[in-house]
């Protein structure tokens, strides 16, 4: 396998696309994103997430000493931090959004599995501090999941993504958001907020679908996708995953494999099959392609470069 394409500075490659796209739907242009963005700092000691089954939380209970490793080597997707996913072109986050049991605080967490030792808002400033520092950068927050959120702690969440992001904020009500608009008026986040709290605000967007293949080879994850696909792809901003996953017959079955090590393993094709695709508004066009462990897999360039095809041909 061919690793030496590198993916480490794409940290303006938006502002740096031919100017022939920048009247063209964000939601018709190629753009790299994360899956279970805030995966690579779980806490390993922290609780299990509430959604999971009686029967794992007593297995967790009793063998930890054996879920625990498991729950790392599965659970994590992503190896680099939030500015380094940024730096490297990514510009689509799936982040998924957590208050602990029995935390007296409104603090929140990310998940997967297991809750991160990092909180929500001290990443999200950082990811507004970056944007300061990149004005035509724009960013698609994917906030989902809300495990143990009350109403009024969604409202208190709503009003300090709003406090953080201010003017950055795309309303969903902006008709028209090509890079040339969204420019003009310094808009830089597109915020999805998949509860049905966001109704209440213009700021927040809705859900962005998500197509998941739930597969554990390369030879799956492309059949699903090419069945997607000849469903016709969706209205506005949609995500297709380029990430395997493995249930759990699957991980007891090979107990020295990782979600790393899969995803290494089966990269060549689909790989071959990313370099393949086109975005635009026909119906087998992509739009939001994600994947895991960013960087060490270095599909974020060749996501960013199947914009050439856009050029010479209307794709608004």
């Amino acid at each position: 396998m061919d690793f030496s394409e590198n993916d480490s500075n794409y940290g303006d490659w938006m502002s740096s696309l031919s100017e022939e796209l920048w009247d063209v739907p964000l939601s018709n242009l190629a753009i790299p994103g994360s899956h279970d963005t805030m995966s690579y700092c779980l806490d390993i000691t922290s609780p299990l997430v509430r959604s999971e089954s009686d029967t794992f939380r007593i297995l967790d209970g009793v063998f930890c000493c054996f879920t625990r490793p498991a729950i790392y080597r599965w659970a994590t997707t992503q190896e680099k931090g939030i500015v380094q996913q940024l730096t490297a072109g990514i510009r689509y986050f799936d982040l998924r959004i957590a208050h602990k049991p029995h935390d007296k605080s409104d603090d929140l967490y990310f998940t997967h599995v297991i809750y991160t030792y990092v909180t929500v808002m001290e990443t999200l400033q950082e990811i507004s501090s970056w944007l300061d520092s990149h004005p035509k950068e724009i960013v698609i927050l994917a906030l989902r999941q809300f495990e143990g959120l009350s109403e009024k702690l969604h409202e208190t969440f709503i009003y300090s993504l709003k406090r953080t992001f201010a003017s950055k904020l795309c309303p969903r009500t902006e008709p028209v958001t090509t890079l040339r608009r969204l420019w003009s008026l310094k808009y830089q986040v597109v915020l999805s907020y998949d509860d049905q709290a966001a109704a209440r605000h213009d700021d927040l967007w809705p859900a962005v679908p998500y197509l998941w293949a739930n597969k554990p080879t390369a030879e799956g994850l492309l059949d699903y996708l090419e069945w997607q696909k000849s469903l016709g792809r969706p209205d506005g901003f949609f995500v297709a995953g380029l990430n395997l996953t493995a249930d759990r017959c699957f991980i007891t079955s090979h107990p020295r494999e990782s979600l790393r090590s899969l995803s290494l393993a089966n990269w060549d094709d689909v790989g071959e099959w990313l370099r393949e695709q086109r975005p635009g508004e026909g119906r087998s066009c992509l739009n939001i392609i994600a994947g895991d462990f960013v960087g060490l897999i270095p599909f974020c360039h060749l996501i960013i470069a199947l914009n050439k095809k856009l050029i010479g041909f209307s794709a608004s």
